[in-house]
């Protein structure tokens, strides 16, 4: 049976380099007019997503709270063609490259916030070369400096996946059926649900935690054998 890991940021000296970054477009937060909470998701990033043509570029390039739910679910339902079938878009979510400014030299990855990996791109050709499966490589609008340290690629991590009910509080309310808010913290002792796993990717976001990235042995295994720095991993239970 297939191990899998919770990719976490590399402690100490694994972290070399730093950025200052946002995504270039997102959808806005809400306030729910069936729960009546005021909130925005963390971790739904399509970085792929290019809106430079999109009618609503403009409205999607600032942070925002959007007072008017109907208003909300036309922006959604506009970008919802965009992407892969059943791709969540929530209050929050984040498209199109990183804009900003980043300073070297680098590790092999970077994760400065849990739901963001930036990878070099020799070490990204390395694990393809060893056949891991579904790592993309989204070039940014990073300025980076020194002038000559080695750009940085930031992976598209699909949402796949999900914790299994057993590890959430059972006070937990179901989610909201309008904005699809499930209001809990990530459980101490996270556990995934084997059913939900997908069987084509050693890289993805869990859809109902996507802060969460998650490995698999596979994954591990490479980055450990090519001695590629700036990661650690946790093992997670699976039921």
């Amino acid at each position: 049976m297939t191990r899998f890991f919770h990719l976490e940021r590399g402690a100490g000296e694994r972290q070399k380099g730093t950025y200052k970054a946002r995504h270039k477009w997102g959808l806005p937060g809400v306030t729910c007019p069936h729960c009546h909470a005021t909130w925005a998701s963390t971790g739904f990033n399509y970085p792929a997503l290019d809106l430079t043509n999109h009618p609503a570029a403009k409205k999607l390039a600032k942070a925002y709270l959007e007072k008017d739910f109907e208003e909300f679910e036309l922006l959604r339902e506009q970008l919802r063609p965009l992407l892969p079938p059943d791709s969540p878009l929530m209050p929050g979510a984040l498209f199109g490259p990183l804009v900003g400014t980043a300073r070297g030299p680098f590790a092999a990855f970077l994760q400065q916030y849990g739901d963001v990996v930036l990878v070099r791109p020799d070490a990204l050709a390395r694990l393809h070369a060893a056949g891991l499966r579904g790592l993309k490589g989204v070039s940014t609008e990073l300025r980076f400096r020194p002038k000559d340290v080695e750009e940085l690629l930031e992976l598209a991590v699909e949402p796949r996946g999900l914790l299994h009910p057993d590890c959430i509080p059972r006070s937990t309310q179901p989610p909201c059926p309008k904005c699809g808010r499930h209001g809990f913290s990530l459980p101490k002792e996270p556990v995934l649900d084997a059913a939900s796993l997908p069987l084509d990717l050693d890289l993805m976001r869990l859809r109902n935690f996507a802060m969460v990235l998650v490995v698999t042995q596979r994954f591990k295994d490479a980055v450990e054998q090519l001695e590629l720095d700036g990661l650690s991993f946790r093992e997670l239970p699976v039921r």
